[in-house]
């Protein structure tokens, strides 16, 4: 493991060790609280103080139905499909996939508690600093600041996934305390407002100090973010301030890259890759929970055990929609390096053959075919392989998830200039990220401002299991289609489609696979989960549910 990935797992360690002094064991602790008496940080403490409260977005983002999986498996390039040997689950897959998700659906039930969970750890130590139980003398506005840009990002979960939440920033609340509920362009308003706030507080540093926590830089993406979404939250598009955020960080002179190529940023020690601006450290002797990054689990065979060594069996579900596949250029390196395919073997090269369901005793290679959700065999759909998997991994993977990366800067003001009226300019941006990725024929990489003008290559349409054929919806039809093309081939399995497809409104408007369109918005919106609800009479449910 090198330097950096243990310094600032031992970090997430020591933020644990500091709620709890005798303990001895390396374990992925959440933060609940500080004994002062015990504590006096020093500068020193800070980084694990602070810490602490980023512990919930590994949560949130990776754990078993958290939010990658909201975002994947409900967009048109993901899926679970039910298997010969499981992955029905009370059909909270198939739901998620078609769009029918409930209140009581976990997935629901988790990005909710889990966010909420990272907002109150926040308000926590935000509260022990400001009350003095924490005595912080040195750099205290710096590390408020960046206790506030972190809450903040967990708001920008709430605010994308839920829209109408509660705006909670006190810890010292009454017993029984139940809060107002907030409007999505109140949400929107208050994160943007955090961020510009307390961004000239934030270290500009990009440094092993400042990896895996928000600096300037990092906080820059995000406000990005928000207003490259601000059409969808509050109604009032804002491009040219997208634009703005994004020089930010283009202009600093931090040393954002793009990776000449783009599976740098995935291998197993990636936490040196120049083109990561957030990520979440991983290792998988210090996250110790079961599901802490498992995406490897979730989509190889059981065979597959054999070609990478594995310590535990994986579990063959999740694939790729094959109509989004067959959009790639199949030249293009993100199609080659990003996705397992074609006959499997072992790790010594000898070929796997299937070992249940109506494949057995056949050779063991994936296709590009899916006969429909309720029934993908061994053989079909082919695998998620973005992230490298080591030779030997256990259940949990050890590379660094990287939330925000240089290429996604670049991508949201390419977007930003389209949008604007200057698609050359964005078409220059466009260029320059496809260029790793057509390095032996680099005119494959070249695209214009006319043709991301254009619609979507993707053929879209409702499968008939019966015939074997797809309903005619061409892409063609959707406004600016060929920049979410190109999205969906740079973020493929980084947990960003279902926001970009509701952007560019195809998420309720095209069927793919088994999900039939709907055209109805009110699914752009995730609902309130009905147990909170039931404890808060002060939260009216999002329409449509």
């Amino acid at each position: 493991m090198k330097k950096l990935k243990k310094i600032h797992l031992a970090i997430a360690v020591l933020a644990a060790m500091i709620t709890i002094p005798a303990c001895t064991k390396l374990k992925d602790t959440p933060y609940t609280s500080i004994i002062s008496t015990r504590f006096n940080p020093t500068k020193a403490d800070l980084a694990a103080l602070v810490g602490a409260g980023y512990s919930q977005w590994r949560f949130i983002l990776l754990d078993w139905n958290g939010l990658w999986r909201a975002q994947e498996i409900t967009g048109d390039e993901l899926v679970i499909p039910k298997r010969p040997w499981g992955w029905f689950d009370d059909g909270v897959y198939q739901r998620l996939h078609k769009h029918t998700w409930t209140t009581d659906d976990d997935v629901i039930n988790q990005t909710w508690s889990r966010t909420y969970a990272g907002i109150t750890n926040c308000n926590r130590i935000i509260y022990q600093i400001e009350s003095g139980l924490i005595p912080i003398t040195e750099e205290k506005d710096a590390t408020l600041a960046e206790l506030k840009v972190l809450r903040a990002s967990y708001y920008a979960i709430l605010c994308d996934f839920y829209g109408n939440v509660p705006i909670v920033t006190k810890f010292d609340l009454p017993t029984g305390f139940l809060p107002e509920q907030n409007t999505r362009t109140e949400v929107y308003n208050f994160i943007v407002k955090e961020l510009t706030d307390n961004i000239p507080f934030l270290s500009a540093e990009n440094n092993v100090a400042t990896y895996g926590k928000f600096n300037k830089w990092a906080a820059f993406t995000l406000l990005a973010k928000m207003y490259l979404n601000a059409g969808v939250y509050t109604g009032t598009p804002k491009w040219a301030d997208c634009i703005a955020a994004c020089d930010s960080v283009i202009n600093s002179g931090a040393g954002y890259i793009l990776e000449p190529v783009q599976k740098n940023v995935f291998v197993t020690e990636n936490q040196g890759s120049k083109e990561i601006i957030f990520a979440l450290p991983m290792d998988e002797d210090y996250t110790s929970n079961w599901n802490a990054f498992d995406l490897h689990m979730q989509t190889l065979q059981q065979e597959n055990q054999a070609t990478y060594n594995l310590k535990t069996t994986p579990w063959g579900g999740i694939c790729a929609i094959p109509q989004f596949m067959s959009t790639y250029n199949e030249a293009d390196a993100r199609y080659q390096n990003n996705w397992i395919k074609g006959q499997q073997y072992t790790s010594s090269g000898q070929m796997l053959y299937v070992a249940q369901g109506d494949f057995a005793g056949k050779p063991l290679a994936f296709v590009n075919e899916l006969p429909g959700l309720e029934k993908g065999e061994s053989v079909h759909g082919l695998r998620l392989g973005k992230f490298e998997i080591k030779m030997g991994a256990t259940n949990r993977l050890s590379n660094d998830y990287p939330v925000f990366r240089y290429a996604e800067v670049l991508m949201m003001k390419a977007e930003s200039l389209l949008r604007n009226g200057q698609p050359d300019a964005a078409a220059t941006i466009v260029t320059q990220v496809r260029q790793r990725n057509f390095a032996s024929n680099p005119s494959e990489a070249v695209v214009t401002g006319a043709q991301l003008q254009q619609g979507s290559s993707y053929m879209y349409g409702l499968k008939d299991q019966v015939n074997n054929q797809f309903s005619n919806e061409v892409g063609a039809d959707i406004k600016y289609g060929r920049f979410l093309d190109e999205l969906g081939w740079e973020f493929d399995q980084e947990g960003h489609h279902r926001t970009d497809m509701i952007r560019f409104g195809a998420f309720t408007k095209k069927s793919w696979l088994s999900q039939a369109a709907t055209n109805n918005n009110n699914r752009t919106l995730f609902p309130i989960p009905r147990t909170e609800i039931q404890k808060n009479g002060n939260l009216v449910q999002n329409p449509g549910y």
